[in-house]
């Protein structure tokens, strides 16, 4: 078997016009580059080149390995190159998943699009997961970098969560909604809620957003009732639209919230929901670039 070294001290010779000249820029004694091209000799059984008084001229057969030999030294050059970027996080697909109360608007898709930009090697796969199947992914490799909202009720082991930042919660109420009707109606206490139906009741064994909601309203004495038809996914918008609730929601969700939702502030100053960020304890180097860059331009 050739080695790299071979090879490129061949096409050395072949392009400098001597064993000299080839010698005296490999930085080698001209008597070890002639024992390597004759290995090369023996290894191939075919001369490579006919040695003459005044310089070396490729044979046939040397003719006819010079440019498959410059090609496998360049895709070489190439493979180490690639190699080290995707070693190094400059190269590669980052697989990103937000759960639907995560919408991927506003600072969210900014901080992506400032990170894309300054690494155009990167590109990414998005998809929508619950907190619980992100996390799930990313213990079994299949997810590098997950946003979720707390509390997470089940952390997993090998996977570490990072909170990201905080956003005001806001009231989302139907468009004829005695709330939405009344002008006034600004600054809206928890406990007005009491008797109203909530379109995301909480999992007993799920976090996030609905169990967040869940433990405001009982600090004020009640537990949310459920409205005939819930939902803990994106689908909570079309529900409130429909006149079947009511939610608390962050105020990102007015990004993608059909325009005739009416979002009311609250009085209670807890009445905010943190964004997180999950990832494997030990990510790979694209992962941690990118959190590092995500994080700074949030």
């Amino acid at each position: 078997m050739l080695s790299t070294r071979q090879l490129r001290y061949f096409v050395e010779i072949a392009e400098s016009g001597s064993f000299s000249a080839a010698a005296e820029r490999l930085f080698i004694a001209q008597s070890a580059l002639s024992r390597q091209i004759k290995d090369m000799e023996t290894r191939l059984q075919t001369p490579l080149f006919e040695r003459t008084a005044r310089q070396p001229r490729l044979t046939a057969a040397g003719e006819a390995f010079l440019p498959r030999a410059r090609n496998l030294l360049n895709e070489l050059t190439k493979a180490s190159e690639m190699a080290t970027q995707v070693g190094t996080g400059q190269l590669g697909v980052l697989r990103l998943s937000h759960s639907s109360t995560v919408p991927m608007s506003g600072r969210l898709l900014r901080g992506i699009s400032v990170y894309l930009d300054r690494h155009a090697g990167v590109s990414m796969d998005i998809v929508k997961l619950s907190s619980e199947a992100q996390l799930e992914e990313l213990v079994e490799g299949r997810l590098d970098v997950g946003l979720l909202r707390l509390p997470v009720l089940r952390q997993r082991e090998g996977v570490q969560i990072v909170p990201l930042y905080s956003e005001r919660l806001l009231l989302a109420v139907p468009p004829n909604h005695r709330l939405a009707v009344d002008k006034s109606a600004q600054g809206i206490d928890l406990a007005q809620l009491k008797n109203e139906a909530f379109i995301s009741i909480p999992h007993p064994q799920r976090g996030g957003l609905s169990y967040l909601s869940a433990e405001l309203c009982m600090r004020q004495g009640f537990f949310p009732r459920a409205a005939r038809v819930v939902s803990r996914k994106t689908t909570q918008l079309q529900l409130i639209q429909a006149g079947f609730g009511i939610a608390l929601l962050p105020e990102s969700m007015q990004d993608i919230a059909p325009p005739d939702i009416h979002f009311l502030s609250l009085d209670d100053p807890d009445c905010h929901s943190t964004v997180a960020l999950a990832c494997r304890q030990s990510p790979t180097a694209l992962v941690q670039q990118f959190i590092q860059h995500f994080t700074q331009s949030l």
